[in-house]
Protein backbone atom coordinates (compact mmCIF):
# COMPACT_ATOMS: atom_id res chain seq x y z
CA UNK A 1 0.00 0.00 0.00
CA UNK A 2 2.69 2.62 1.15
CA UNK A 3 5.92 3.06 -0.40
CA UNK A 4 7.13 4.69 3.43
CA UNK A 5 5.44 5.24 6.60
CA UNK A 6 5.86 8.57 8.17
CA UNK A 7 6.70 8.63 12.12
CA UNK A 8 3.75 9.54 14.19
CA UNK A 9 5.33 11.06 17.35
CA UNK A 10 3.56 14.10 17.84
CA UNK A 11 1.25 13.68 14.98
CA UNK A 12 -2.58 14.27 16.28
CA UNK A 13 -4.94 11.90 14.79
CA UNK A 14 -8.81 11.85 15.35
CA UNK A 15 -10.48 8.55 15.40
CA UNK A 16 -14.27 8.90 14.74
CA UNK A 17 -16.11 5.51 16.35
CA UNK A 18 -13.19 4.79 18.57
CA UNK A 19 -14.59 3.10 21.40
CA UNK A 20 -15.09 -0.16 19.84
CA UNK A 21 -14.34 -2.50 16.45
CA UNK A 22 -11.64 -1.36 14.20
CA UNK A 23 -12.30 2.48 15.42
CA UNK A 24 -10.70 1.39 18.82
CA UNK A 25 -7.82 -1.01 17.13
CA UNK A 26 -6.42 1.93 14.63
CA UNK A 27 -6.22 4.31 17.84
CA UNK A 28 -4.98 1.87 20.09
CA UNK A 29 -2.05 1.52 17.34
CA UNK A 30 -1.82 4.83 16.23
CA UNK A 31 -1.01 5.80 20.11
CA UNK A 32 1.58 2.92 20.38
CA UNK A 33 3.44 4.50 17.67
CA UNK A 34 3.50 7.90 19.13
CA UNK A 35 0.70 9.90 17.56
CA UNK A 36 -1.01 11.92 20.16
CA UNK A 37 -4.97 10.46 19.50
CA UNK A 38 -8.31 11.92 19.93
CA UNK A 39 -10.62 9.18 20.90
CA UNK A 40 -13.97 10.01 19.63
CA UNK A 41 -17.06 7.71 20.26
CA UNK A 42 -20.90 8.11 21.30
CA UNK A 43 -21.33 6.19 24.45
CA UNK A 44 -19.50 8.23 27.03
CA UNK A 45 -18.24 5.55 29.53
CA UNK A 46 -16.89 3.38 27.00
CA UNK A 47 -15.02 6.43 25.02
CA UNK A 48 -13.20 7.57 28.61
CA UNK A 49 -12.26 3.76 29.48
CA UNK A 50 -10.27 3.62 26.09
CA UNK A 51 -8.96 6.57 26.22
CA UNK A 52 -7.55 6.19 29.75
CA UNK A 53 -6.25 2.22 28.66
CA UNK A 54 -3.97 4.41 25.86
CA UNK A 55 -1.04 6.33 26.45
CA UNK A 56 -1.28 9.82 25.21
CA UNK A 57 -5.28 9.61 24.23
CA UNK A 58 -8.35 11.80 24.61
CA UNK A 59 -12.08 11.30 24.78
CA UNK A 60 -14.52 13.42 22.76
CA UNK A 61 -18.13 12.25 23.22
CA UNK A 62 -20.58 13.05 20.42
CA UNK A 63 -23.51 10.80 18.75
CA UNK A 64 -23.42 11.42 14.82
CA UNK A 65 -27.51 10.82 15.42
CA UNK A 66 -26.99 14.57 16.18
CA UNK A 67 -25.48 17.32 14.08
CA UNK A 68 -25.45 19.93 17.61
CA UNK A 69 -23.61 17.20 19.09
CA UNK A 70 -21.14 17.29 15.54
CA UNK A 71 -20.61 20.77 15.69
CA UNK A 72 -20.22 20.96 19.73
CA UNK A 73 -17.35 18.21 19.26
CA UNK A 74 -15.75 20.33 16.29
CA UNK A 75 -15.57 23.43 18.38
CA UNK A 76 -13.96 20.82 21.32
CA UNK A 77 -11.50 19.28 19.24
CA UNK A 78 -10.13 22.57 17.43
CA UNK A 79 -10.18 24.14 20.83
CA UNK A 80 -7.89 21.61 21.71
CA UNK A 81 -5.27 21.11 19.22
CA UNK A 82 -4.01 23.48 17.02
CA UNK A 83 -2.48 21.12 14.64
CA UNK A 84 -4.67 17.81 13.26
CA UNK A 85 -2.35 15.83 11.00
CA UNK A 86 -5.10 12.65 10.51
CA UNK A 87 -8.52 12.35 10.45
CA UNK A 88 -10.04 9.35 10.65
CA UNK A 89 -13.83 9.19 9.55
CA UNK A 90 -14.63 5.79 10.66
CA UNK A 91 -17.95 5.63 12.59
CA UNK A 92 -20.96 4.53 10.71
CA UNK A 93 -23.81 1.87 10.76
CA UNK A 94 -26.30 -0.33 9.28
CA UNK A 95 -29.85 0.43 10.65
CA UNK A 96 -32.30 -2.86 9.98
CA UNK A 97 -35.98 -0.13 10.40
CA UNK A 98 -35.69 2.94 8.75
CA UNK A 99 -35.65 5.55 11.44
CA UNK A 100 -34.96 9.19 11.75
CA UNK A 101 -32.51 11.47 13.53
CA UNK A 102 -33.37 14.33 15.82
CA UNK A 103 -32.66 17.08 12.81
CA UNK A 104 -34.77 14.79 10.47
CA UNK A 105 -32.67 13.34 8.72
CA UNK A 106 -32.47 9.13 7.86
CA UNK A 107 -30.44 7.63 10.33
CA UNK A 108 -28.26 5.71 7.83
CA UNK A 109 -27.44 8.77 5.64
CA UNK A 110 -26.83 11.13 8.43
CA UNK A 111 -24.46 8.92 10.64
CA UNK A 112 -22.57 7.41 7.70
CA UNK A 113 -22.33 10.67 4.97
CA UNK A 114 -23.92 13.42 6.63
CA UNK A 115 -22.51 14.15 10.12
CA UNK A 116 -18.95 13.29 9.07
CA UNK A 117 -19.08 15.50 6.45
CA UNK A 118 -20.11 17.91 8.95
CA UNK A 119 -17.12 17.58 11.31
CA UNK A 120 -14.65 17.27 8.46
CA UNK A 121 -15.72 20.14 7.09
CA UNK A 122 -15.53 22.26 10.24
CA UNK A 123 -11.33 20.89 11.02
CA UNK A 124 -10.85 21.46 7.26
CA UNK A 125 -9.40 25.38 8.25
CA UNK A 126 -7.59 23.33 10.86
CA UNK A 127 -6.44 20.11 8.52
CA UNK A 128 -5.14 23.35 5.93
CA UNK A 129 -3.05 25.17 8.64
CA UNK A 130 -1.65 22.19 9.40
CA UNK A 131 -0.45 21.03 6.08
CA UNK A 132 0.76 24.80 5.43
CA UNK A 133 3.42 24.50 8.33
CA UNK A 134 4.75 21.56 6.50
CA UNK A 135 3.32 18.42 7.81
CA UNK A 136 1.82 15.66 5.71
CA UNK A 137 -2.25 15.90 6.48
CA UNK A 138 -4.35 12.77 5.71
CA UNK A 139 -8.16 12.73 6.02
CA UNK A 140 -8.93 8.59 5.77
CA UNK A 141 -12.56 7.56 5.94
CA UNK A 142 -13.75 3.98 6.10
CA UNK A 143 -16.09 2.83 3.11
CA UNK A 144 -17.55 -0.42 2.16
CA UNK A 145 -17.90 -2.97 -0.77
CA UNK A 146 -21.64 -2.39 -0.12
CA UNK A 147 -21.10 1.24 -2.81
CA UNK A 148 -21.76 -1.58 -5.15
CA UNK A 149 -25.30 -1.76 -4.79
CA UNK A 150 -25.99 1.63 -3.57
CA UNK A 151 -28.31 3.30 -5.69
CA UNK A 152 -27.68 7.57 -4.30
CA UNK A 153 -29.75 9.89 -5.74
CA UNK A 154 -29.47 13.47 -4.96
CA UNK A 155 -33.52 13.92 -5.26
CA UNK A 156 -33.78 11.40 -2.36
CA UNK A 157 -30.65 11.29 -0.34
CA UNK A 158 -32.72 10.26 2.46
CA UNK A 159 -33.76 7.07 0.85
CA UNK A 160 -37.76 7.95 1.55
CA UNK A 161 -39.35 6.96 -1.74
CA UNK A 162 -37.14 3.61 -2.06
CA UNK A 163 -37.96 0.50 -0.40
CA UNK A 164 -35.83 -0.22 2.86
CA UNK A 165 -34.37 -3.65 2.01
CA UNK A 166 -33.17 -4.17 5.62
CA UNK A 167 -31.27 -1.26 5.54
CA UNK A 168 -29.23 -2.17 3.15
CA UNK A 169 -29.66 -0.41 0.09
CA UNK A 170 -29.45 2.95 2.17
CA UNK A 171 -26.15 1.80 3.67
CA UNK A 172 -24.75 1.37 0.33
CA UNK A 173 -25.75 4.18 -1.16
CA UNK A 174 -23.97 6.04 1.96
CA UNK A 175 -21.27 4.65 1.21
CA UNK A 176 -21.16 5.67 -2.12
CA UNK A 177 -21.41 8.87 -0.77
CA UNK A 178 -18.64 8.29 1.62
CA UNK A 179 -16.53 7.60 -1.70
CA UNK A 180 -17.43 10.52 -3.63
CA UNK A 181 -16.69 12.77 -0.50
CA UNK A 182 -13.19 11.46 -0.92
CA UNK A 183 -13.20 11.92 -4.55
CA UNK A 184 -13.91 15.70 -3.99
CA UNK A 185 -12.51 16.59 -0.79
CA UNK A 186 -9.23 15.01 -2.75
CA UNK A 187 -10.18 17.28 -5.54
CA UNK A 188 -10.53 20.92 -3.87
CA UNK A 189 -7.53 20.03 -1.87
CA UNK A 190 -5.22 19.21 -4.77
CA UNK A 191 -1.66 21.03 -3.92
CA UNK A 192 -2.43 21.85 -0.46
CA UNK A 193 -0.47 19.14 1.13
CA UNK A 194 -3.80 17.46 2.65
CA UNK A 195 -4.57 13.49 0.80
CA UNK A 196 -7.70 12.18 1.05
CA UNK A 197 -8.75 7.70 1.21
CA UNK A 198 -11.33 5.90 1.30
CA UNK A 199 -10.89 1.45 2.11
CA UNK A 200 -13.01 -1.05 2.71
CA UNK A 201 -12.08 -3.11 5.97
CA UNK A 202 -13.32 -6.53 4.83
CA UNK A 203 -15.87 -8.20 6.92
CA UNK A 204 -14.66 -7.57 10.49
CA UNK A 205 -16.20 -9.35 13.77
CA UNK A 206 -17.81 -6.44 15.39
CA UNK A 207 -21.27 -5.61 16.95
CA UNK A 208 -21.65 -3.54 13.96
CA UNK A 209 -24.92 -4.22 12.35
CA UNK A 210 -26.36 -6.17 15.44
CA UNK A 211 -29.96 -5.11 14.21
CA UNK A 212 -29.55 -7.30 10.71
CA UNK A 213 -30.09 -10.81 10.44
CA UNK A 214 -27.68 -10.99 7.61
CA UNK A 215 -25.05 -9.36 9.78
CA UNK A 216 -25.81 -12.35 12.83
CA UNK A 217 -25.48 -15.24 10.20
CA UNK A 218 -22.03 -13.57 8.76
CA UNK A 219 -20.45 -12.94 11.84
CA UNK A 220 -22.12 -16.79 13.24
CA UNK A 221 -20.05 -17.56 9.98
CA UNK A 222 -16.92 -15.63 10.68
CA UNK A 223 -16.19 -18.24 13.80
CA UNK A 224 -15.71 -20.53 11.17
CA UNK A 225 -12.91 -18.35 9.65
CA UNK A 226 -14.91 -15.90 6.92
CA UNK A 227 -14.45 -12.61 9.23
CA UNK A 228 -11.65 -10.91 9.89
CA UNK A 229 -11.00 -9.60 13.26
CA UNK A 230 -11.34 -5.72 14.58
CA UNK A 231 -7.39 -5.71 14.44
CA UNK A 232 -7.01 -6.98 10.65
CA UNK A 233 -9.73 -4.52 9.77
CA UNK A 234 -7.98 -1.64 11.07
CA UNK A 235 -4.74 -2.24 8.99
CA UNK A 236 -5.49 0.03 5.81
CA UNK A 237 -7.07 2.51 8.21
CA UNK A 238 -3.42 2.43 10.37
CA UNK A 239 -1.12 2.27 6.96
CA UNK A 240 -3.31 5.02 5.09
CA UNK A 241 -2.63 7.42 8.20
CA UNK A 242 0.76 6.47 8.58
CA UNK A 243 1.84 6.81 4.76
CA UNK A 244 4.63 9.14 4.33
CA UNK A 245 3.40 8.48 0.66
CA UNK A 246 1.04 6.05 -0.36
CA UNK A 247 1.26 4.28 -3.21
CA UNK A 248 -2.33 5.55 -5.10
CA UNK A 249 -3.20 8.90 -5.96
CA UNK A 250 -5.22 11.22 -3.21
CA UNK A 251 -9.20 10.35 -4.05
CA UNK A 252 -8.70 6.27 -4.42
CA UNK A 253 -10.52 3.96 -2.13
CA UNK A 254 -8.83 0.68 -1.04
CA UNK A 255 -10.12 -2.73 -0.78
CA UNK A 256 -8.41 -3.76 2.26
CA UNK A 257 -4.56 -2.88 1.31
CA UNK A 258 -5.51 -2.97 -2.55
CA UNK A 259 -5.78 0.41 -4.50
CA UNK A 260 -8.74 0.82 -7.01
CA UNK A 261 -10.86 -1.62 -5.22
CA UNK A 262 -13.88 -2.77 -7.40
CA UNK A 263 -17.06 0.46 -6.84
CA UNK A 264 -20.10 1.00 -8.44
CA UNK A 265 -20.09 3.42 -11.40
CA UNK A 266 -22.15 6.22 -9.54
CA UNK A 267 -19.29 6.12 -7.11
CA UNK A 268 -16.81 7.07 -9.77
CA UNK A 269 -18.84 10.44 -11.13
CA UNK A 270 -16.69 13.00 -10.39
CA UNK A 271 -19.70 15.69 -11.16
CA UNK A 272 -22.07 13.18 -8.76
CA UNK A 273 -19.16 14.16 -6.12
CA UNK A 274 -18.91 17.37 -7.00
CA UNK A 275 -22.50 17.79 -6.75
CA UNK A 276 -23.14 15.99 -3.58
CA UNK A 277 -20.84 18.10 -2.05
CA UNK A 278 -22.94 21.32 -2.93
CA UNK A 279 -25.77 19.68 -1.75
CA UNK A 280 -24.28 18.52 1.86
CA UNK A 281 -23.19 22.19 2.58
CA UNK A 282 -26.68 23.55 1.52
CA UNK A 283 -28.41 20.36 3.92
CA UNK A 284 -26.14 21.66 6.69
CA UNK A 285 -26.25 25.59 6.14
CA UNK A 286 -22.57 25.47 5.15
CA UNK A 287 -20.41 28.72 3.83
CA UNK A 288 -19.34 27.09 0.73
CA UNK A 289 -17.05 30.21 -0.34
CA UNK A 290 -14.68 29.04 3.09
CA UNK A 291 -14.23 25.08 2.23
Amino acid sequence: MTRTSRTMTDATVVVTGASSGIGRAAAEELARRGARVAVLGRDADRTRDVAASMTNAEPFVADFASLSDVRRVADELLERFDRIDVLANNAGGLFSRRSQTVDGYETTFQVNHLAPFLLTRLLLPRLRETAAAGHSVTVVSTGSVANRWGRLRLDDLDSRTRPWFGGWQAYGSAKTAVLLGTRELARRTQGSGITAYAFHPGFVTTSFGAGSWMLRLGNALGNGGLAVTPETGAVPLIELASAAEPAAPSGTYFDGLVPNGRTSKAARDDTLAADLWTASEKLLDLDAVTG
